[in-house]
């Protein structure tokens, strides 16, 4: 493995432990094709052997190689064996729309609490959507050896699970209705069991692995999964606390830590996620609030580290600025070519201190 690859591993595992002080992270990651821009769509989703998708995860890889020779930014390069939000959901028999342009999406399986209840709890070995995960990897490895890291599949939280599998509207209603609540909860409990067993044996097949799925930045896989925790924005924090909490508290106690994605409008919850056992890492899209919402409630030392990605320089500054003492940062730069990524980092490490 590369020397600046090793030197960056060690820097930004001092970031996410909160070790000393150096400065704040910089990653630039180019333009990167994801496993639909291949011509036979997702590889979850085909009966093709998925050593077809090699060559576009490999070219990926290579590319971030290349940044870092010539920027020098911060980035340990991740083969990553990217998904959509659907392979969670399908596990459990949900029919899967595909688009001309963009990611898979589950659709919805069931419309009652009846329905939902007879759903049987899945097996990862009988899911493609997830077994294929496990058979990319080890093609990865196969293809670029087993010292490469690699990147995590997309990773739901298992209630963000169950919102898919449930249609949307009526599983809302259900949460607020006292007859069909613990439905809810109990498809729910099935979506996170799959999760939490899916999570230990990939961690276990595969150690080299970074735990970071959104956005595109290295993490220590020892530091626990990092989640998509999204449909908490749709709720109060009392509804948070009861639907979603046992699961988020019940993984950082399994794994040691939790981090986190979330692109709702959830400044309502940011509080209750302190309840969250070490967690560890938040990246917060902007949403309607834009990002200096985190800084007071989820800002400082006892704060997650903030790993940002589609920020503008001025407001990476203005964050920086503006955050409390001890606040860590991470930004990733995101799908630019080299000369922009180039002044984006001198621009960035000028003001980082």
């Amino acid at each position: 493995m590369r020397d600046k690859t090793r030197q960056n591993e060690r820097f930004l595992r001092n970031i996410f432990e909160k070790g000393p002080f150096e400065r704040h992270g910089f990653v630039c990651t180019p333009p990167q094709l994801g496993c639909t821009d291949h011509p036979d769509y997702d590889y979850t989703l085909s009966d093709k052997p998925v050593e077809n998708w090699i060559p576009l995860f490999v070219e990926n890889y290579r590319q971030q190689q290349q940044y870092l020779d010539e920027l020098g930014d911060d980035n340990v390069p991740c083969a990553r064996v990217t998904t959509g939000t659907h392979i969670y959901a399908a596990a459990f028999g949900c029919p899967v729309h595909t688009y001309s342009d963009t990611n898979a999406a589950a659709q919805p399986l069931v419309w009652t609490a009846q329905d939902a209840d007879r759903l049987e709890q899945p097996s990862i070995w009988n899911s493609p959507t997830l077994y294929r995960t496990f058979e990319m990897a080890h093609a990865v490895q196969v293809e670029l050896g087993k010292d490469v890291w690699l990147g995590p599949p997309d990773i739901q939280t298992g209630f963000d699970t169950a919102a898919l599998v449930w249609n949307k509207e009526e599983f809302l209603r259900a949460m607020t209705d006292p007859d069909e609540k613990e439905a809810v909860k109990r498809l729910a409990a099935k979506c996170a069991a799959l999760l939490k067993t899916f999570l230990t044996e990939y961690r276990k097949e595969f150690p080299l692995c970074s735990t970071c799925h959104c956005p595109a930045v290295w993490c220590p896989p020892e530091l626990g999964p990092w989640v998509s925790n999204d449909e908490c924005g749709v709720m109060s924090t009392r509804m948070f606390e009861e639907f979603c909490m046992p699961e988020l508290v019940d993984l950082a106690r399994t794994f040691g830590g939790l981090g986190m994605h979330c692109c709702a409008d959830a400044e309502h919850q940011f509080n209750a996620f302190k309840q969250i056992p070490n967690l560890y890492a938040f990246n917060r899209v902007a949403a309607r609030h834009g990002y200096g919402t985190i800084l007071e409630p989820l800002g400082g030392f006892q704060g997650p580290v903030h790993v940002l990605g589609w920020v503008s320089s001025d407001e990476t500054e203005l964050l920086i600025r503006t955050a409390p003492a001890d606040t860590r940062f991470i930004f990733n730069l995101l799908g630019e070519t080299l000369d922009s990524s180039k002044q984006w980092l001198d621009r960035m490490r000028s003001i980082s201190t």
